[in-house]
């Protein structure tokens, strides 16, 4: 793609993704930014700005992607963040169980039917899923 790999290094304490290491990288990040800023300035309708930037942002994700991908790890980084990835889904797992309870309590003690946000209920059953997968491919995988 765009990006290269060696421009990059992971984020390790700050959340999730990469941060550049070079000034290769640091132009790569100011280019993008200076197209949506530059975007957004140009005299054309609010929707043609809207969809030029939602596709320089999709581009972005899809090289941020493949750059993540294509990233060299050893061994005991692969670990290390495999560990802390899922500390952090436990933390969202609890935090979203915690909220599910809350909204139904909440409500039923208010004399209201309980309702709850289904994109929580969603998010739980989707990682469900997606680690129920996960082993299911790593399982069968040979």
């Amino acid at each position: 793609m765009i990006g290269k790999a060696n421009w990059f290094t992971r984020r390790k304490y700050m959340g999730w993704g990469i941060y550049p290491k070079t000034w290769q990288g640091l132009v790569y990040v100011f280019i993008f930014i200076l197209l949506v800023v530059l975007v957004q300035l140009l005299p054309i309708s609010v929707n043609a700005k809207l969809i030029t930037t939602i596709v320089l942002v999709a581009l972005l994700l899809v090289d941020v992607v493949h750059i993540m991908l294509t990233m060299k790890k050893d061994e005991r980084e692969t670990k290390h963040e495999a560990i802390a990835d899922r500390n952090a889904l436990w933390v969202l797992l609890l935090v979203l169980i915690v909220g599910i309870l809350y909204q139904t309590i909440t409500t039923s003690l208010k004399g209201l039917t309980p309702e709850v946000d289904y994109f929580l209920i969603a998010a739980i059953l989707g990682a469900v899923i997606a680690k129920g997968l996960t082993n299911y491919y790593l399982d069968h995988k040979d």
